[in-house]
């Protein structure tokens, strides 16, 4: 009998060391394993890279319709970029133009 209280004492006095060691595995587990944990960090990097390659594609293309923006500006549109869009929008042309379409 005794040796039964004993061992119940042991069990007891384990049980508070026990979960807190559980809790702290628990809490290194998610750290390497999870979803924002060490893991990932691998694919976070490939993400990042691939998302700085379209941002400066798309800076590119910005930038190019920025400039045929400022091209049309009203206070000194570019003629050749507004004759283009005449020609290539509205089909509208000079009376002296030869078009020669292309197949």
């Amino acid at each position: 009998m005794a040796q039964k209280e004993k061992i119940a004492g042991l069990v007891r006095s384990a049980i508070g060391p026990g979960s807190a060691l559980l809790t702290l595995l628990l809490i290194a587990g998610y750290a390497v394993l999870g979803p924002t944990g060490i893991l990932a960090w691998g694919d976070y990097q490939n993400t990042l890279e691939s998302r700085q390659m379209q941002l400066a594609q798309l800076q590119v293309e910005r930038d190019a319709l920025r400039n045929r923006v400022n091209l049309l500006d009203p206070r000194g549109a570019d003629p050749d970029l507004i004759g283009e869009l005449l020609r290539k929008n509205v089909n509208v042309v000079h009376p002296d133009e030869i078009i020669v379409p292309l197949k």
